[in-house]
């Protein structure tokens, strides 16, 4: 089974609703096992005009699953969560993103699936919940840990959000 680390974010309606049924829908399918969640945070849009916040969470979870048939999973439960893609290369506002940050120490590169994801290095909202999982792992084409990632970002901040834990 390879252990693979998911980030969740939502920055329209019940974000916090839509973060814990993304979870709990993903732990639900056969072949993947919830390990453990991140506490939620608030932030700031990345890379995006839009003025409403997102609450971000990461996930460890295990799974037998190959990275494409996860990257459908997690794509039919974005979908089945009311999630539009109107334009695949803009960032919109959404109810749910569900990504595949790692998965184990693979490298993969095709046109609908880049493992690690392509931005996680930049992103303090993938790193921030990365640090309370994982933050010894080494980003397979960085070398990196994700704390010497964190380290290297600009601007590190987040906002801790009620210090509510996804249920699980």
């Amino acid at each position: 089974m390879a252990i693979v680390y998911i980030s969740f974010g939502s920055n329209k309606g019940d974000r916090i609703g839509f973060v814990q049924q993304a979870t709990s829908l993903l732990g639900a399918v056969e072949g993947i096992t919830i390990v453990r969640a991140s506490a939620f945070y608030e932030t700031e849009p990345w890379n995006m005009t839009s003025e409403n916040w997102f609450v971000n969470a990461a996930a460890e979870l295990k799974t037998n699953l190959s990275p494409k048939n996860l990257l459908e999973e997690c794509q039919r439960i974005e979908k089945q969560l009311g999630r539009e893609r109107e334009n695949e290369d803009a960032y919109d506002d959404r109810n749910i993103d569900i990504d595949i940050l790692f998965y184990g120490n693979e490298i993969i590169n095709e046109n609908n699936l880049i493992i690690p994801h392509k931005f996680v290095h930049l992103r303090a909202f993938t790193l921030v919940p990365m640090l309370e999982l994982a933050p010894d792992f080494v980003h397979p084409v960085f070398n990196k840990t994700i704390t010497e990632l964190h380290n290297d970002l600009e601007n590190p901040e987040m906002v801790f959000l009620y210090g509510t834990r996804v249920n699980i």
